[in-house]
Order: C-alpha cells, then structure tokens, then sequence
C-alpha cells in the first residue's frame, strides 16, 4: 500500500508513439494492484530525438535515459520505463535508482514487412538484388549473410514510421522491424508479414523488455514494482546486458544476444558477433544454472573475445 502523499504516480516516458504503449503497459499492471491510485504518463523528449532520425543514435539513446534518470532522481516524475534494448550497457545506472521491475518479455521475433501490394510473400521470394530496409547493424549483417545478394538499406525512425515510409516511397520492397515495436495496425489486412526464425535472425540484447526503474529510498513503490516484476525476463535481460557490457559493445555494434531458459530451467546464453556485410560471424553458445545469469554473460563475452571478435566490434 502506497501512503496517503503519493497516491498519484508519475510514469516518466519517451515521447515515442511505441514508448507511450510500454508506459500504458506498465500503468495497466500497476492499476490492477492499486485501483485508487491515479497514474499519469508523462513524456520526456529530449534535444536529440527532436531532431530528424536522432534517437537512432547512441547518443540519442544515451541522453534520453539521462533526461529520465534526472527527472526521476529531482522528483519529478516517481517511475521511468525504458526499452532494455535501447539503454546503453556501459552507462551505469545512478546512484539512487534501480531498476525495480522487468516486465515478462514479448514476442521476441523479427518481421518482414512487404510494401502494401508487394507480389513478394517472403525472403526468399524476393529476386536478386531487391532492396530491403534495416535500422540497425545487427540486421544488417544477419540479413546479408541469409541472403547476400539482397541490395540492404539503412532506415530510420519507429518501427511504424518506416512502414510508412515503405508504402509511401518506391524504395524498396520491405522492411525488417521487431514485432514488439510495431505500435498500430497498418492495413491492408491482407499485407505480407513474414515472421523470421531466431536462426535467421537473432534478436539484439535486450529485445522486447521494459525496465521500470524508480528511486531506491521511494520503498513503498519498490515494494509495488516488486510484485509486476518477472524473475525470468530480469534473468535473460541480466545475462544478454552483462554479455554486451562484456565485449563493450553497444546498440550500434554488430552483435546479437539472446538468453532463454531450457526445459531443464538451465539458461542458455548465445552471443554472435558479425561484419556488417554478414561475410565473417563468430557465434558462441553456453549454458548455466538459472541463478547465475551474470556468470553466464561473462563467459560468453569471454568466449567470444578468445576468438577474436575485438576486432570486428572495432574495440
């Protein structure tokens, strides 16, 4: 139970249309806890995501969590949720904050979006050549070394603008964008949306998982996030971020991580490294005992640091 003072919650936000979905998400979870407690979602835009593809930065990235953690350490908002895949692993979190709750993971895939009207189904349908539309370096490498003699391009933006961007420009045949961030129905119905298997294309670190951090002396709300948290997902998250911290590496770098759990409830950790042409690829596979994530991501960093991939993350 929230004491008498702070029986409004201030939910902190990216001004992103699907950043607004995962603050709802975590709303609608505390809600059910606490029905008397009116909660307010309040987006935080920074310099850097004002200006035209800037949040596709690091350092978008990087100032628009710092912006979150001031607000939420001067009182002025009461909790911060963040998308895991887009908070910097080499920045620590501040003294004074800590993430109170991971939210259970969604779909974890990534998807071929065709162009409204494409006669194209699937990847592998698409003739040599066509132009297909990434975000991000992982993509990128993955992609090529499935299909090499695709013609990929950078996009920029929400996963919903570039759909947009797809059926308003002649540029290329389709985009791959992670299902978790598409935000709002694109019709037509009928369009084509490949679902990718993860052999094909392994998600980033951190993918489809919302943080919420608040302050550590706010006790009261630390004891309410406790009860939404997931111990599975803050497991993954805790393997995939220490695996990326390990090889300093960051969203832009050419790496993919991802962490689940076996039958046997041992987690299973793989980290894959690759040139952003898909040429050369490392790929390294561990197993641990399901409490000993952070061990996990370590060797795993080791692992691939033995082999070399220094050099293609460019450290």
């Amino acid at each position: 139970m929230l004491p008498v003072e702070q029986q409004r919650l201030r939910i902190g936000t990216r001004i992103s249309p699907t950043a607004r979905v995962h603050a709802l998400q975590v709303r609608d979870l505390l809600a059910k806890a606490l029905p008397e407690v009116s909660m307010e979602i309040i987006p935080v835009e920074t310099a850097a995501e004002r200006r035209v593809g800037g949040f596709a930065s690091l350092h978008g990235r990087t100032a628009a969590k710092r912006e979150l953690d001031r607000r939420l350490l001067s009182g002025q908002i009461d909790l911060a949720v963040h998308w895991m895949k887009e908070v910097p692993s080499d920045s620590t979190v501040p003294e004074g904050i800590t993430f109170g709750a991971y939210i259970r993971r969604e779909d974890i895939h990534d998807v071929v979006v065709f162009r409204a009207g494409s006669p194209y189904r699937s990847l592998a349908e698409l003739p040599e050549g066509a132009a297909v539309g990434v975000p991000s370096v992982h993509r990128c490498g993955q992609l090529l070394r499935h299909r090499p003699d695709l013609h990929v391009l950078t996009t920029h933006g929400d996963a919903d603008s570039q759909i947009d961007t797809l059926d308003a420009q002649d540029e290329y045949e389709a985009v791959v964008v992670a299902r978790s961030e598409i935000a709002r129905p694109h019709p037509p119905d009928d369009r084509a949306v490949q679902t990718l298997d993860l052999e094909v294309m392994c998600p980033p670190v951190g993918a489809a998982a919302i943080g919420v951090a608040c302050r550590i002396d706010d006790v009261p709300l630390a004891d309410l996030l406790y009860t939404i948290d997931d111990p599975v997902t803050r497991s993954h998250i805790t393997a995939e971020r220490t695996l990326q911290h390990g090889l300093k590496a960051h969203y832009d770098s050419p790496i993919a991580g991802h962490c689940r759990s076996l039958p046997d409830g041992k987690l299973s950790l793989r980290g894959m490294v690759f040139t952003r042409d898909g040429k050369h690829m490392i790929e390294v596979c561990e197993q641990d005992a399901p409490n000993r994530p952070t061990r996990l991501g370590t060797r795993v960093a080791a692992a691939l640091l033995s082999r070399g991939v220094g050099a293609l993350i460019g450290n």
